[in-house]
């Protein structure tokens, strides 16, 4: 839709709304209908003042995209949540001008659903100011900002004070596609629930029947959820994080995630022995290199892969293989089973590395996706379980990751294939492993692979500003105060914040006590969740939510904290007259300023060209509503200005992370789909030589 269309709408819907609570009438509405009249005439000024800007940036956005067939920049992105915004803003509108009148209308409720999109927008506007800024500062073309300037501190400033739980309230996951929502609610309502109790001493039964009793408020009052969610994101632990994200491996969901993925005759944990490795030259086979074992920060240690193939092929059974198990003895699988007929070696094979931000999970929480891909494309694959940080940071994981890649092509026929053709495939730090690894191959002589396929990179590990980093301040699912925890950790600028004492034991009882809330959450709450996306479904204007929704919308939303108190003094340059609502809860983000986040092997885009120089062609599926857009844009740019070649495609409404989401979404599914043809493409081809202005829009 034209931007002018909507905005021009929404002021006419502003008026319709002012023109009806201001008319004469028998509505016994009282301080409600002076609510929302101030709350109008506040999005109407917002509307007002935004247009132009926007203007702006439609004007000159498609200068930053990767090519005109590709559309996608954070320019693009900060324009699209806006208009998702306004749009929700309109819709409501045009039903309380409709039924304001209405004998059922609930003028509390719609009130505050105003009054939060109000919120949301004030913050909008405050975001699209900063990207302004990085607009007129930076080089024309250049979605960063240069290292330690005053626009990257005032983007970390401007996160830690400004309020952003009006975005994990009524508002969360507004920008995204709409079947996301329940599920994104549920997931946030587990998390404050998880916060409360966290650090609480419970037995198993009495954490997760306190979880679930606290679980009920932050349905009923949205406002509670989201601020204890912008507790929780700014100032929990690196512990904490790890602990719920690990939860994605309890048994019960685990065992939901196999019940409705694809079934595999192989799934098989290995060990892989820390032993020296001859690998043969890329340049002539006939010399070999040594390539070590992983050997960072605490010496040579074994490396961990789990092997998924939706067929059984030979070697896959062998004594030899088996003799890698993690278990002893080998667990009995289908495989075994006589009727199972055993296929022929696979030309092809699928190294993954898994997301987490570098600091949780493992293969098994990626399964999911991990077993759809194997059947459709009946390609064997090994998943690298590497260790995490802040226990092992850089340069442990990527050792680990090159080991295995190392060792998968000398054992290939045990893991049923010729690797005619290998492929890395990894998302979020698992791209940034993809990328690593395959910089080192070339490093070492090492043959490459034949292609990478990388979903949603990191590849710029420091707290540079770009206009796609600003949703940080707004995105669930990638908060810049857990983003820089996962930084630090893997820096290293984090260790002893999680003690190794602490590790699987404590990490499996709380996977233990909270299954049971995750279970009750996803099967009952997300219905509730749906009822509270609707209008009309939640409590009447008498109820005791109702009554502490009006006090926070009134005194802690609508009124920033004093500057001359000391609370927060903005050094951005907001337009006279406009401040961003400022938080109660101040974040502390600790900057990284350890030179290792400037490692070309951390931090891929940094690299020299010489280093980059070689890799195989590179197929990247970003999001156009994901926090690192961003940086796909700007790899994807400087390898083909190199003139190496890459594919860059860029889905729609969907949140970083979407792989992990594939089965729950019609969206979902369709992005992992266009991530298996990004991977059937480099198994396909038959030259290595692929068009370096290649792209495809999803």
């Amino acid at each position: 839709m034209d931007y002018k269309v909507v905005f021009t709408t929404l002021d006419t819907v502003c008026e319709d709304i002012i023109s009806n609570m201001c008319a004469p009438s028998d509505m016994p509405y009282g301080a409600v209908a002076t609510r929302l009249v101030t709350c109008m005439k506040e999005i109407q000024e917002h509307g007002r003042v935004l247009e132009p800007v926007v203007a702006g940036f439609i004007s000159v956005f498609h200068h930053y995209d990767f090519d005109a067939q590709t559309p996608g920049n954070g320019y693009r992105t900060l324009v699209k949540v806006l208009q998702s915004c306004l749009f929700h803003i309109i819709h409501k509108g045009r039903y309380i001008a409709s039924n304001c009148n209405s004998a059922f209308f609930r003028a509390e409720h719609n009130a505050s659903e105003m009054e939060a999109y109000c919120n949301a927008l004030c913050q909008l506007r405050a975001l699209l100011h900063l990207a302004q800024q990085l607009l007129n500062d930076n080089v024309r073309g250049e979605l960063y900002s240069l290292p330690h300037t005053d626009l990257s501190r005032q983007f970390v400033q401007e996160y830690s004070s400004m309020h952003k739980a009006c975005f994990y309230g009524r508002c969360l996951g507004f920008q995204f596609s709409p079947a996301l929502r329940p599920l994104l609610q549920t997931v946030v309502i587990s998390m404050v629930s998880y916060g409360e109790m966290y650090g609480k001493q419970q037995p198993g039964l009495g954490m997760a029947a306190l979880s679930l009793l606290t679980s009920a408020k932050y349905v009923i009052d949205p406002e509670l959820r989201g601020a204890e969610f912008e507790r929780i994101t700014q100032n929990l632990d690196m512990h904490f994080w790890k602990s719920f994200w690990n939860l994605t491996e309890s048994g019960l969901l685990t065992g939901f995630s196999r019940m409705a993925s694809s079934p595999v005759q192989v799934n098989v944990t290995l060990t892989l022995p820390p032993v020296t490795l001859h690998v043969p030259l890329a340049a002539d086979p006939r010399l070999t290199t040594t390539v070590s074992p992983p050997v960072a920060h605490w010496g040579p240690g074994p490396v961990h892969v789990r092997l998924i193939s939706c067929e059984l092929r030979e070697g896959q059974d062998s004594e030899e293989l088996l003799s890698f198990s993690r278990e002893d003895p080998p667990s009995i699988s289908v495989s075994q089973l006589p009727w199972v007929q055993k296929q022929p070696l696979s030309p092809w094979l699928l190294i993954h590395f898994h997301g987490g931000g570098f600091v949780a999970q493992t293969s098994k929480s990626h399964e999911n996706y991990l077993r759809t891909w194997s059947k459709e494309l009946n390609v064997p694959i090994v998943s690298v379980d590497y260790s995490l940080s802040p226990e092992a940071p850089f340069p442990r994981a990527l050792e680990e990751c090159f080991y295995a890649y190392c060792w998968a092509l000398q054992h290939c026929h045990l893991l049923g294939s010729t690797a005619d053709r290998v492929c890395l495939a990894g998302d979020s730090a698992g791209g940034n492993l993809c990328i690593t690894v395959s910089m080192k191959a070339l490093s070492n002589g090492v043959r490459v692979p034949d292609g990478i396929m990388t979903a949603y990179p990191a590849t710029l590990l420091t707290t540079d500003a770009s206009p796609s980093r600003l949703l940080t301040l707004i995105d669930p699912f990638l908060p810049l105060g857990v983003l820089t925890k996962c930084v630090n950790a893997y820096a290293g600028t984090d260790w002893g914040t999680v003690h190794p004492t602490m590790g699987r034991h404590s990490v499996s009882s709380l996977r233990r006590n909270t299954a049971v809330l995750l279970s009750d959450l996803t099967q009952g709450a997300s219905n509730w969740i749906s009822s509270f996306l609707e209008p009309g479904r939640t409590s009447g204007p008498g109820s005791p939510t109702s009554t502490m929704r009006r006090t926070q919308s009134n005194v802690t939303l609508r009124t920033a904290p004093d500057v001359s108190a000391g609370h927060h003094r903005s050094h951005v340059g907001y337009p006279e007259g406009f401040q961003p609502l400022r938080s109660e809860c101040q974040a502390f983000v600790s900057l990284t300023s350890c030179p290792i986040i400037r490692n070309p092997f951390v931090s891929p885009l940094l690299a020299p060209n010489n280093l980059l120089r070689g890799l195989p062609p590179v197929h990247i599926v970003a999001s156009a509503l994901d926090a690192l857009l961003d940086d796909s844009v700007m790899f994807a740019r400087k390898l083909r200005d190199m003139g190496q070649p890459v594919s860059l495609t860029v889905v729609e409404d969907l949140p970083h992370g979407f792989l992990s989401l594939s089965q729950l979404a019609k969206e979902t599914e369709v992005a992992s789909s266009v991530c298996v043809e990004e991977l059937r493409k480099i198994f396909q081809q038959e030259s290595l030589k692929c068009s370096p202005f290649h792209t495809v829009l999803a």
